[in-house]
């Protein structure tokens, strides 16, 4: 019984799934906000929704995937950014071909 209570111990709780959605919530509608608002430059708006995109990738990885450096979860943590540089690989790979097919075309 206790193994599988440590085991659930790398879940979140009801407040860490609360404080992640307002977090992802807040970090939506500001950027929403600069773009309909148009009160910012372009570059100023550009930054903000980039910066603030980085931020919620961070926050859905932390509160929703539970993913650190903690020993505990290292594995699916390696597990998870092989995953994202397999994906990141096969999509800038196809994207250069692709550009590099139309260059050779023309």
């Amino acid at each position: 019984m206790s193994s599988h209570h440590e085991a659930s111990a790398d879940h979140g709780s009801v407040s860490s799934y609360l404080k992640g959605f307002v977090l992802s919530v807040l970090l939506t509608a500001i950027p929403f906000w600069a773009v309909m608002t148009g009160q910012l430059t372009q570059g100023q708006t550009l930054a903000t929704v980039v910066g603030l995109a980085i931020v919620q990738i961070v926050v859905h990885l932390k509160y929703f995937l539970h993913l650190s450096f903690k020993p505990n979860s290292r594995a699916n943590t390696v597990a998870f950014l092989f995953s994202a540089l397999i994906i990141i690989m096969v999509v800038g790979l196809s994207v250069w071909i692709i550009i590099s097919a139309n260059e050779m075309m023309m």
